[in-house]
C-alpha cells in the first residue's frame, strides 16, 4: 500500500481574522517596547499603525538635529511628544570641588553655545511644520543636563523623557557598601550635604555668561528665533537643575503662538539675595503669559527644593519667603485659564488677597485650581487659616465654571489639604479635610469656614455641602518629604509631572540610605 502523507496545515490570511482580534494582537504587539520597525512590513495596516506608535514620541539630542527635519518630514503628523535634551559637557572632580572651580558664574561659553546652536536648530525645523488641528497637541519637553551629574556629589540625578506614571522605572540606588568621601557618601548614604559651590555647578543659570554680551543681544536673539505654531504644550521640568532665568522665559515664551499648556517646575534660589532677585523678576513672566497668550488653558509651576540642604549654607534661609507681587502676579495672569496649579512658588493667601481687592475679576473659564499656603502647618494660627480660606470662598463666588479648588501644605513630617468639589452633574458639594493634623485643630476652622463656602455651593445649585474628614496623625512619620505629602494627599490637580513626582520622592530615599 503506497505510504500517504497528511496535508501540511496552512496559515491563516491575517485579514481573516475579525477586526476586534487583528486590532488586539496590534495593540499587544505596541506594549512590547521592543522594536517595532520591520514589522511595519508586514501590510499597510500593520505600517500605518506602528509608524504612528512609533513616531508618536520622539527623543531628540544635539548629534540628531541636523537630519531631524528630513527624517520627520513624512511622520511629522504623527508626533505628540519631542524630548530635546541638551547635553552639557562632561566635567571631572577638578570642576566639582571646592576651592578649585574657577567659572563660578554660569555655564562655560561652550555650553551656551552649545544650547543657543540646539534651540536655534530646533526651532528652524519646528517652524516649518503645519499648526496642529483642534484637538490634536506636540508638547516639547527641554531638557539640560551633563552626564556627569550623576557622578559627584548628586549620585541621586536621573534624566529621563516625560512619561505616566506607571511607566516611570526607579531610579538605580546606591549600593550600600558604596563609599565616596570626597563627595559626602558614605556606606550608600549621603551623610555631607553638598558644599555652596558643588550646587552652584549643577544649577548654573543658562545663559548667564554669554555667548552674548548683554541682555539687550539676549533679547534680540530669543525675538529673531522662528514662531514654532505646531507646539501646543510646553514642559521645563525639575530634572533639568540648570536655571533658566524668568527674563529669558519671557523672551522665549512668545515664540510658541498656540500654546495652550505650561508645565514649568523651576527650583528654589540656593541663596536668599539671589532669590529676592528671581521673585523680582518672575511676575514679568506672568504678565506675559497673560498678554500674549490669550489661549493658554493650563498652567502649572512646581517650585522643589532640598530643605536639607539649606541646613550648611549661611546665605539660604531653610523656609521660602513668599512674595507678594508673585502672588498678585500669578492671581492676574490666571484669568483666562481653565486650570491652575501652582506649589510653593507663591502663597496662596496672596493670591486671594489680590483677588479681593478687583472685585471686579472673574475667572469665567477656570475649572481648577491649587495652591500651596504656609498657613497648613500644625500649629498655626486658625484665624489666619480662617480668613485665608474665607477670601479664597469669595474669589471661589467668580469662578462659575469651578469644579475643584485644592489648598495644600507639605513637607517633611506634615501634609494638610483644603479641597472644595462641585461634583456634576449631580450637583454636589463637598469640602474634603485631609491629612496628619489632629480633628480638634479642624473643628475650631469648620464652622466659620463652611458658612463661606455654603454661600458658594448655593451659588452653583448644589444640594448640600457636605463635609469630608481623613485626618490621620500618625500618617506624619511615614512622611518624609514634600514629594511623599503630595502623594499621601492624593491630589485631585497636576501640581507637578508624574516622574517629577516620582524623582523626588526616590532621591530621598536614595540621600536616605535606600539601597538597591
Amino acid at each position: 500500500m503506497p505510504a500517504t502523507t497528511s496535508p501540511t496545515p496552512r496559515g491563516i490570511s491575517w485579514q481573516r481574522f475579525p477586526a476586534e482580534i487583528r486590532t488586539a494582537i496590534l495593540q499587544a504587539l505596541l506594549q512590547t517596547r521592543g522594536r517595532l520597525g520591520s514589522l511595519a512590513t508586514v501590510s499597510r495596516e500593520w505600517q500605518a499603525i506602528i509608524e504612528k506608535h512609533s513616531f508618536s514620541r520622539i527623543n531628540l539630542t544635539l548629534a540628531r538635529l541636523d537630519k531631524f527635519g528630513s527624517m520627520m518630514r513624512r511622520n511629522r503628523a504623527f508626533v505628540r511628544y519631542v524630548y530635546f535634551c541638551v547635553e552639557l559637557q562632561a566635567y571631572d572632580c577638578s570642576k566639582c570641588s571646592p576651592g578649585l572651580r574657577d567659572d563660578t558664574d554660569g555655564l562655560c561659553m561652550e555650553d551656551n553655545v552649545r544650547i543657543v546652536k540646539g534651540l536655534e536648530a530646533l526651532f528652524s525645523t519646528l517652524s516649518t511644520w503645519e499648526p496642529r488641528r483642534r484637538g490634536e497637541t506636540l508638547q516639547l519637553d527641554i531638557s539640560v543636563y551633563s552626564p556627569s551629574d550623576p557622578e559627584h556629589w548628586c549620585k541621586y540625578l536621573t534624566f529621563e523623557p516625560d512619561l505616566p506614571f506607571e511607566e516611570c522605572t526607579l531610579p538605580s540606588l546606591v549600593r550600600s557598601e558604596y563609599d565616596d568621601d570626597k563627595h559626602g557618601w558614605r556606606a550608600g548614604r549621603q551623610v555631607q550635604p553638598p558644599v555652596f559651590l558643588a550646587i552652584q555647578k549643577v544649577f548654573d543659570e543658562i545663559m548667564e555668561q554669554g555667548p552674548f554680551e548683554d541682555t539687550t543681544q539676549d533679547k534680540e536673539w530669543f525675538a529673531q528665533l522662528p514662531l514654532a505654531p505646531v507646539v501646543t504644550s510646553l514642559l521645563l521640568r525639575q530634572q533639568s537643575r540648570r536655571r533658566w532665568n524668568p527674563q529669558a522665559l519671557a523672551w522665549l515664551l512668545p515664540r510658541f503662538p498656540n500654546l495652550r499648556e505650561f508645565h514649568y517646575e523651576p527650583w528654589r534660589e540656593w541663596c536668599d539675595g539671589m532669590q529676592v532677585i528671581t521673585d523680582r523678576e518672575s511676575p514679568r513672566l506672568f504678565r506675559v503669559l497673560a498678554s500674549i497668550q490669550p489661549q493658554l488653558r493650563r498652567l502649572v509651576v512646581f517650585e522643589n527644593f532640598v530643605p536639607e540642604y539649606t541646613d550648611d549654607l549661611l546665605l539660604c534661609s531653610r523656609f521660602r519667603i513668599p512674595n507678594p507681587d508673585l502672588g498678585h502676579a500669578l492671581c492676574s495672569a490666571s484669568l483666562q485659564l481653565e486650570e491652575l496649579s501652582a506649589s510653593f512658588i507663591v502663597e496662596a493667601s496672596h493670591f486671594f488677597d489680590c483677588a479681593g481687592q478687583h472685585t471686579s475679576w472673574v475667572w469665567a473659564n477656570l475649572t481648577s485650581v491649587a495652591l500651596t499656603t504656609r498657613l497648613l502647618v500644625p500649629g498655626a494660627n486658625v484665624t489666619s487659616i480662617e480668613d485665608m480660606l474665607r477670601d479664597a470662598a469669595a474669589a471661589a463666588m467668580r469662578m462659575p465654571k469651578l469644579e475643584n479648588m485644592e489648598i495644600w501644605n507639605g513637607g517633611k513630617g506634615s501634609a494638610m489639604l483644603f479641597r472644595y468639589q462641585h461634583r456634576r452633574p449631580h450637583s454636589q458639594a463637598v469640602i474634603n479635610w485631609k491629612g496628619t493634623w489632629t480633628r480638634a485643630m479642624v473643628s475650631h476652622l469648620r464652622p466659620r469656614v463652611a458658612d463661606a463656602w455654603e454661600a458658594v455651593a448655593r451659588q452653583q445649585n448644589s444640594l448640600a455641602l457636605t463635609m469630608e474628614e481623613e485626618l490621620r496623625e500618625s500618617d506624619a512619620a511615614d512622611i518624609k518629604s514634600h514629594g511623599d505629602a503630595i502623594y499621601y494627599l492624593d491630589l485631585s490637580s497636576p501640581v507637578v509631572r508624574p516622574i517629577s513626582l516620582r524623582q523626588i520622592r526616590m532621591e530621598q530615599i536614595i540621600r536616605e540610605g535606600g539601597h538597591g
